[in-house]
């Protein structure tokens, strides 16, 4: 296992990408104690992607180990502002009102 393995997503996450982004990212999470994603290149994310980051952080915070994410694209900005899921990442993301 390593300290930390950073993982940037490329492509959208949405219910087209689900299961290969959900295999993926358990997988990479399964290989470290600390996962930190990086969203800056998603474009569209969906309530499948959002179920995905849920999955992901519960099966981290299960194992013991830690899930970031960092580099917030504006779509995953405004999806997580939306869905009032800020906090339940805890990360430091600040969001202006009204953006």
């Amino acid at each position: 296992m390593t300290d930390a393995n950073r993982l940037a997503i490329q492509e959208n996450m949405t219910i087209y990408q689900a299961q290969a982004q959900k295999d993926l990212l358990l997988s990479a999470l399964g290989t470290t104690d600390n996962l930190e994603l990086d969203l800056s290149r998603v474009a569209e994310i969906d309530t499948a992607g959002l179920q995905i980051l849920m999955l992901v952080k519960r099966e981290a915070a299960r194992g013991g180990k830690s899930l970031a994410i960092s580099g917030h694209s504006s779509a995953v900005q405004q999806t997580l502002d939306f869905c009032n899921l800020v906090g339940v990442f805890g990360d430091p993301l600040v969001i202006p009102a009204g953006a």
